[in-house]
Protein backbone atom coordinates (compact mmCIF):
# COMPACT_ATOMS: atom_id res chain seq x y z
CA UNK A 1 0.00 0.00 0.00
CA UNK A 2 1.25 3.49 -0.87
CA UNK A 3 -0.26 6.65 0.59
CA UNK A 4 0.52 10.35 0.66
CA UNK A 5 0.41 12.08 4.04
CA UNK A 6 1.29 15.48 5.44
CA UNK A 7 3.32 14.84 8.60
CA UNK A 8 4.77 11.66 10.10
CA UNK A 9 6.28 11.44 13.57
CA UNK A 10 8.48 8.39 14.11
CA UNK A 11 8.37 7.28 17.75
CA UNK A 12 5.57 7.41 20.33
CA UNK A 13 7.64 8.26 23.38
CA UNK A 14 6.83 11.33 25.43
CA UNK A 15 8.76 13.63 23.07
CA UNK A 16 7.30 12.14 19.89
CA UNK A 17 3.78 12.46 21.28
CA UNK A 18 4.42 16.05 22.38
CA UNK A 19 5.56 16.83 18.82
CA UNK A 20 2.53 15.07 17.32
CA UNK A 21 0.30 17.12 19.61
CA UNK A 22 1.98 20.40 18.64
CA UNK A 23 1.70 19.61 14.93
CA UNK A 24 -1.94 18.57 15.26
CA UNK A 25 -2.79 21.72 17.22
CA UNK A 26 -1.20 23.69 14.38
CA UNK A 27 -3.69 22.11 11.98
CA UNK A 28 -1.36 19.54 10.43
CA UNK A 29 -2.39 16.03 9.38
CA UNK A 30 -0.29 13.74 11.61
CA UNK A 31 0.47 10.03 11.66
CA UNK A 32 2.60 8.62 14.47
CA UNK A 33 4.56 5.44 13.67
CA UNK A 34 5.60 3.33 16.65
CA UNK A 35 7.60 0.12 16.33
CA UNK A 36 6.34 -1.28 19.65
CA UNK A 37 2.78 -2.16 20.67
CA UNK A 38 2.30 0.70 23.16
CA UNK A 39 3.46 4.24 23.84
CA UNK A 40 6.69 4.97 25.67
CA UNK A 41 8.06 1.46 26.12
CA UNK A 42 11.72 2.46 26.32
CA UNK A 43 13.29 5.70 27.65
CA UNK A 44 9.97 7.42 28.38
CA UNK A 45 8.78 4.72 30.78
CA UNK A 46 12.17 3.96 32.32
CA UNK A 47 13.10 7.14 34.10
CA UNK A 48 12.60 8.74 37.50
CA UNK A 49 9.51 10.74 36.41
CA UNK A 50 10.97 13.96 37.76
CA UNK A 51 9.89 17.41 36.64
CA UNK A 52 13.31 19.05 36.59
CA UNK A 53 13.79 22.68 37.51
CA UNK A 54 16.59 23.31 34.98
CA UNK A 55 19.48 23.57 37.44
CA UNK A 56 22.46 21.69 36.07
CA UNK A 57 22.62 22.35 32.33
CA UNK A 58 25.05 24.58 30.45
CA UNK A 59 23.94 28.18 30.08
CA UNK A 60 22.02 28.90 26.86
CA UNK A 61 21.99 25.21 25.92
CA UNK A 62 18.88 23.60 24.49
CA UNK A 63 18.64 21.48 27.62
CA UNK A 64 18.58 24.56 29.85
CA UNK A 65 16.18 26.63 27.77
CA UNK A 66 13.76 23.83 26.92
CA UNK A 67 13.78 22.40 30.45
CA UNK A 68 12.88 25.71 32.10
CA UNK A 69 10.20 26.45 29.50
CA UNK A 70 8.87 22.89 29.58
CA UNK A 71 8.75 22.85 33.39
CA UNK A 72 6.47 25.88 33.45
CA UNK A 73 4.35 24.46 30.63
CA UNK A 74 3.92 21.15 32.48
CA UNK A 75 2.80 22.81 35.69
CA UNK A 76 0.07 24.56 33.67
CA UNK A 77 -0.77 21.56 31.50
CA UNK A 78 -1.10 18.86 34.14
CA UNK A 79 -3.95 20.37 36.19
CA UNK A 80 -5.83 21.28 33.00
CA UNK A 81 -5.60 17.72 31.66
CA UNK A 82 -5.87 15.67 34.84
CA UNK A 83 -2.26 14.44 34.76
CA UNK A 84 -1.17 13.37 38.24
CA UNK A 85 1.84 15.29 39.52
CA UNK A 86 3.20 16.89 42.69
CA UNK A 87 5.52 19.84 43.22
CA UNK A 88 7.36 18.11 46.08
CA UNK A 89 10.69 19.95 45.91
CA UNK A 90 14.25 18.68 45.98
CA UNK A 91 17.21 19.07 48.30
CA UNK A 92 20.78 19.08 46.94
CA UNK A 93 22.86 18.14 49.95
CA UNK A 94 26.47 18.80 50.94
CA UNK A 95 27.54 16.11 53.40
CA UNK A 96 30.64 17.98 54.56
CA UNK A 97 32.17 21.44 54.46
CA UNK A 98 34.38 20.44 51.54
CA UNK A 99 31.27 20.02 49.36
CA UNK A 100 29.65 23.33 50.28
CA UNK A 101 31.41 25.40 47.58
CA UNK A 102 29.79 23.10 45.03
CA UNK A 103 26.39 24.28 46.25
CA UNK A 104 27.38 27.85 45.40
CA UNK A 105 28.50 26.78 41.95
CA UNK A 106 25.22 24.93 41.36
CA UNK A 107 23.22 27.96 42.52
CA UNK A 108 25.12 30.27 40.16
CA UNK A 109 24.61 27.93 37.19
CA UNK A 110 20.91 27.61 38.00
CA UNK A 111 20.52 31.38 38.20
CA UNK A 112 22.16 31.75 34.79
CA UNK A 113 19.50 29.39 33.42
CA UNK A 114 16.65 31.45 34.88
CA UNK A 115 16.08 29.20 37.90
CA UNK A 116 15.65 31.94 40.48
CA UNK A 117 13.91 30.16 43.35
CA UNK A 118 16.71 28.08 44.92
CA UNK A 119 17.02 28.55 48.67
CA UNK A 120 20.14 27.95 50.77
CA UNK A 121 19.42 25.72 53.76
CA UNK A 122 21.68 25.58 56.84
CA UNK A 123 22.36 22.37 58.75
CA UNK A 124 19.94 23.10 61.61
CA UNK A 125 17.07 23.90 59.26
CA UNK A 126 17.93 20.91 57.10
CA UNK A 127 17.51 18.58 60.08
CA UNK A 128 14.08 20.06 60.80
CA UNK A 129 12.98 19.65 57.18
CA UNK A 130 14.27 16.08 56.81
CA UNK A 131 15.30 14.60 60.18
CA UNK A 132 16.77 11.43 58.62
CA UNK A 133 19.08 13.39 56.37
CA UNK A 134 22.74 14.06 57.20
CA UNK A 135 24.25 17.20 55.73
CA UNK A 136 26.03 20.43 56.56
CA UNK A 137 24.10 22.58 54.05
CA UNK A 138 21.77 22.19 51.10
CA UNK A 139 19.94 23.90 48.30
CA UNK A 140 16.15 23.62 48.19
CA UNK A 141 14.60 23.55 44.72
CA UNK A 142 10.86 24.18 45.21
CA UNK A 143 10.16 23.91 41.45
CA UNK A 144 11.26 20.27 41.22
CA UNK A 145 8.38 17.81 41.14
CA UNK A 146 7.24 14.35 40.10
CA UNK A 147 4.76 13.28 37.44
CA UNK A 148 2.89 10.28 36.08
CA UNK A 149 4.79 9.92 32.80
CA UNK A 150 2.34 7.41 31.35
CA UNK A 151 -0.57 9.71 32.15
CA UNK A 152 1.27 12.56 30.46
CA UNK A 153 1.82 10.51 27.30
CA UNK A 154 -1.84 9.51 27.17
CA UNK A 155 -2.86 13.16 27.58
CA UNK A 156 -0.59 14.22 24.70
CA UNK A 157 -1.96 11.41 22.54
CA UNK A 158 -5.54 12.31 23.42
CA UNK A 159 -4.97 15.95 22.44
CA UNK A 160 -3.40 14.91 19.15
CA UNK A 161 -6.15 12.41 18.31
CA UNK A 162 -8.83 14.99 19.15
CA UNK A 163 -7.32 17.11 16.35
CA UNK A 164 -7.32 14.21 13.89
CA UNK A 165 -3.90 12.61 14.47
CA UNK A 166 -3.60 8.83 14.12
CA UNK A 167 -1.15 6.38 15.65
CA UNK A 168 0.01 3.08 14.15
CA UNK A 169 1.58 0.59 16.57
CA UNK A 170 3.79 -2.31 15.50
CA UNK A 171 4.85 -0.17 12.55
CA UNK A 172 8.65 0.04 12.40
CA UNK A 173 10.27 2.34 9.85
CA UNK A 174 12.57 0.10 7.82
CA UNK A 175 14.04 2.75 5.54
CA UNK A 176 13.18 5.51 3.16
CA UNK A 177 14.21 7.71 0.29
CA UNK A 178 14.59 11.48 0.22
CA UNK A 179 13.13 13.01 -2.90
CA UNK A 180 13.03 16.52 -4.28
CA UNK A 181 9.64 17.38 -2.76
CA UNK A 182 8.86 14.56 -0.33
CA UNK A 183 10.29 11.76 1.80
CA UNK A 184 9.14 8.22 1.13
CA UNK A 185 9.15 5.90 4.14
CA UNK A 186 9.03 2.11 4.06
CA UNK A 187 7.02 0.86 7.02
CA UNK A 188 7.06 -2.77 8.13
CA UNK A 189 4.85 -4.77 10.43
CA UNK A 190 1.76 -6.84 9.78
CA UNK A 191 0.47 -4.29 7.24
CA UNK A 192 3.53 -2.98 5.34
CA UNK A 193 3.11 0.30 3.56
CA UNK A 194 4.92 3.12 1.84
CA UNK A 195 4.20 6.66 2.92
CA UNK A 196 4.94 9.72 0.83
CA UNK A 197 5.45 12.47 3.42
CA UNK A 198 5.73 16.23 3.17
CA UNK A 199 7.30 16.31 6.64
CA UNK A 200 9.01 13.68 8.80
CA UNK A 201 10.08 14.00 12.42
CA UNK A 202 12.54 11.36 13.53
CA UNK A 203 11.88 11.08 17.26
CA UNK A 204 12.81 7.41 17.49
CA UNK A 205 14.81 7.79 20.70
CA UNK A 206 17.41 5.05 20.96
CA UNK A 207 16.78 4.22 17.32
CA UNK A 208 17.00 7.77 15.92
CA UNK A 209 20.51 7.51 14.40
CA UNK A 210 19.62 4.20 12.73
CA UNK A 211 16.44 5.70 11.27
CA UNK A 212 18.33 8.68 9.87
CA UNK A 213 21.02 6.42 8.40
CA UNK A 214 18.33 4.31 6.69
CA UNK A 215 17.07 7.27 4.61
CA UNK A 216 18.66 7.08 1.18
CA UNK A 217 19.91 10.51 0.21
CA UNK A 218 20.42 11.77 3.76
CA UNK A 219 23.97 13.09 4.29
CA UNK A 220 25.82 10.58 6.46
CA UNK A 221 27.89 13.33 8.10
CA UNK A 222 24.76 14.43 9.95
CA UNK A 223 24.16 11.03 11.59
CA UNK A 224 25.97 11.05 14.95
CA UNK A 225 27.50 8.05 16.63
CA UNK A 226 25.56 6.94 19.70
CA UNK A 227 26.70 5.35 22.97
CA UNK A 228 24.35 3.62 25.42
CA UNK A 229 24.41 4.37 29.14
CA UNK A 230 22.27 2.10 31.29
CA UNK A 231 21.07 3.55 34.57
CA UNK A 232 20.19 0.95 37.21
CA UNK A 233 17.67 1.75 39.93
CA UNK A 234 16.93 0.08 43.24
CA UNK A 235 13.76 0.45 45.30
CA UNK A 236 13.39 0.82 49.05
CA UNK A 237 11.43 -2.03 50.63
CA UNK A 238 10.53 0.01 53.72
CA UNK A 239 8.68 3.30 54.06
CA UNK A 240 10.78 6.28 53.03
CA UNK A 241 11.50 8.80 55.82
CA UNK A 242 11.69 11.67 53.31
CA UNK A 243 9.13 14.12 51.91
CA UNK A 244 11.33 15.53 49.18
CA UNK A 245 13.72 14.27 46.54
CA UNK A 246 17.27 14.03 47.85
CA UNK A 247 20.31 14.58 45.61
CA UNK A 248 23.98 14.65 46.59
CA UNK A 249 26.12 17.42 45.14
CA UNK A 250 26.98 16.66 41.50
CA UNK A 251 29.96 14.44 40.83
CA UNK A 252 32.13 14.13 37.71
CA UNK A 253 30.04 12.54 34.98
CA UNK A 254 26.66 12.74 36.69
CA UNK A 255 24.45 13.62 39.62
CA UNK A 256 25.32 10.67 41.84
CA UNK A 257 22.97 8.13 43.39
CA UNK A 258 19.93 10.15 44.39
CA UNK A 259 16.58 9.44 46.01
CA UNK A 260 13.38 10.04 44.09
CA UNK A 261 9.80 9.39 45.06
CA UNK A 262 6.88 8.27 42.95
CA UNK A 263 3.35 9.58 43.39
CA UNK A 264 2.53 6.68 45.73
CA UNK A 265 5.41 7.68 48.03
CA UNK A 266 7.67 4.78 47.08
CA UNK A 267 11.38 5.64 47.19
CA UNK A 268 13.80 4.71 44.43
CA UNK A 269 17.55 5.21 44.25
CA UNK A 270 19.71 5.60 41.19
CA UNK A 271 21.18 5.67 38.76
CA UNK A 272 24.26 3.51 38.88
CA UNK A 273 25.47 4.11 35.35
CA UNK A 274 27.15 1.46 33.21
CA UNK A 275 28.07 1.74 29.53
CA UNK A 276 26.64 -1.09 27.44
CA UNK A 277 26.79 -2.30 23.85
CA UNK A 278 23.14 -3.25 23.42
CA UNK A 279 19.74 -2.38 24.85
CA UNK A 280 18.86 -4.53 27.85
CA UNK A 281 16.99 -3.83 31.04
CA UNK A 282 18.01 -6.52 33.52
CA UNK A 283 19.28 -5.10 36.83
CA UNK A 284 22.08 -7.08 38.48
CA UNK A 285 21.25 -7.40 42.20
CA UNK A 286 24.98 -7.50 42.98
CA UNK A 287 25.24 -3.83 42.02
CA UNK A 288 23.27 -2.98 45.15
CA UNK A 289 26.39 -3.08 47.32
CA UNK A 290 27.70 0.17 45.87
CA UNK A 291 24.27 1.76 46.34
CA UNK A 292 24.44 1.29 50.11
CA UNK A 293 27.78 3.07 50.34
CA UNK A 294 26.60 6.00 48.21
CA UNK A 295 23.24 6.44 49.97
CA UNK A 296 24.69 6.26 53.47
CA UNK A 297 26.74 9.40 52.82
CA UNK A 298 23.48 11.36 53.22
CA UNK A 299 21.19 8.78 54.89
CA UNK A 300 23.40 6.89 57.34
CA UNK A 301 20.49 4.93 58.83
CA UNK A 302 19.62 3.08 55.64
CA UNK A 303 18.82 -0.43 56.93
CA UNK A 304 20.79 -3.42 55.72
CA UNK A 305 18.85 -5.45 53.15
CA UNK A 306 16.38 -2.62 52.44
CA UNK A 307 17.20 -2.28 48.74
CA UNK A 308 15.86 -4.44 45.92
CA UNK A 309 16.52 -4.25 42.16
CA UNK A 310 13.84 -2.14 40.49
CA UNK A 311 14.34 -1.16 36.86
CA UNK A 312 16.90 0.07 34.36
CA UNK A 313 16.73 2.71 31.67
CA UNK A 314 18.95 3.38 28.67
CA UNK A 315 20.07 6.89 27.78
CA UNK A 316 21.20 7.71 24.23
CA UNK A 317 24.55 9.48 24.59
CA UNK A 318 26.24 11.36 21.77
CA UNK A 319 29.64 11.40 23.48
CA UNK A 320 31.73 8.52 24.90
CA UNK A 321 32.41 7.85 28.59
CA UNK A 322 34.43 10.59 30.23
CA UNK A 323 33.54 13.30 27.70
CA UNK A 324 31.74 16.50 28.73
CA UNK A 325 27.93 16.28 28.57
CA UNK A 326 26.34 16.72 25.15
CA UNK A 327 23.40 19.02 24.51
CA UNK A 328 20.21 17.90 22.81
CA UNK A 329 20.55 17.83 19.03
CA UNK A 330 17.39 18.95 17.24
CA UNK A 331 18.48 18.98 13.64
CA UNK A 332 16.23 20.73 11.14
CA UNK A 333 16.53 21.58 7.46
CA UNK A 334 18.85 24.52 8.13
CA UNK A 335 21.39 22.09 9.58
CA UNK A 336 21.28 19.17 7.14
CA UNK A 337 19.68 20.64 4.02
CA UNK A 338 16.76 18.22 3.69
CA UNK A 339 13.48 20.07 3.49
CA UNK A 340 10.71 18.76 5.72
CA UNK A 341 12.93 16.58 7.95
CA UNK A 342 13.73 17.04 11.64
CA UNK A 343 15.98 14.58 13.49
CA UNK A 344 16.19 14.48 17.28
CA UNK A 345 19.31 12.89 18.75
CA UNK A 346 20.48 12.41 22.32
CA UNK A 347 17.12 13.24 23.86
CA UNK A 348 17.64 12.00 27.40
CA UNK A 349 17.07 13.77 30.72
CA UNK A 350 15.49 16.35 30.94
CA UNK A 351 13.54 15.25 27.86
CA UNK A 352 10.34 14.48 29.74
CA UNK A 353 10.31 17.90 31.41
CA UNK A 354 11.26 19.64 28.17
CA UNK A 355 8.76 17.69 26.05
CA UNK A 356 6.08 20.39 25.55
CA UNK A 357 8.71 22.98 24.66
CA UNK A 358 10.40 20.53 22.26
CA UNK A 359 7.04 19.95 20.60
CA UNK A 360 6.56 23.66 19.98
CA UNK A 361 10.13 24.06 18.71
CA UNK A 362 9.81 21.24 16.18
CA UNK A 363 6.44 22.51 14.98
CA UNK A 364 8.07 25.92 14.40
CA UNK A 365 10.92 24.34 12.41
CA UNK A 366 8.34 22.81 10.06
CA UNK A 367 6.04 25.84 9.85
CA UNK A 368 6.94 26.59 6.23
CA UNK A 369 6.55 23.01 5.08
Amino acid sequence: MRETVDSVVIGAGVVGLAIARALALAGREVIVLEAEDAVGTHTSSRNSEVIHAGIYYARDSLKARLCVAGRDMLYRYCPEHGVAHRRCGKLIVATGEAEEPELSRVAAAASANGVDDLERVAAAELHVMEPALRGTAALLSPSTGIIDSHGLMLAYLGDAEARGAMIAFNSPVEGGTIGADAIELTVGGAAPMRLICRSVVNSAGLGAPAVAASLAGFPAAHVPRQWLARGNYFTLSTAAPFRRLIYPVPEPGGLGVHLTLDLAGRARFGPDVEWVEAVGYQVDAARGARFYDAIRTYWPDLPDGALAPDYAGIRPKLVPPGAPPQDFVIQGPAAHGVRGLVNLYGIESPGLTASPAIGDLVAALLRDR
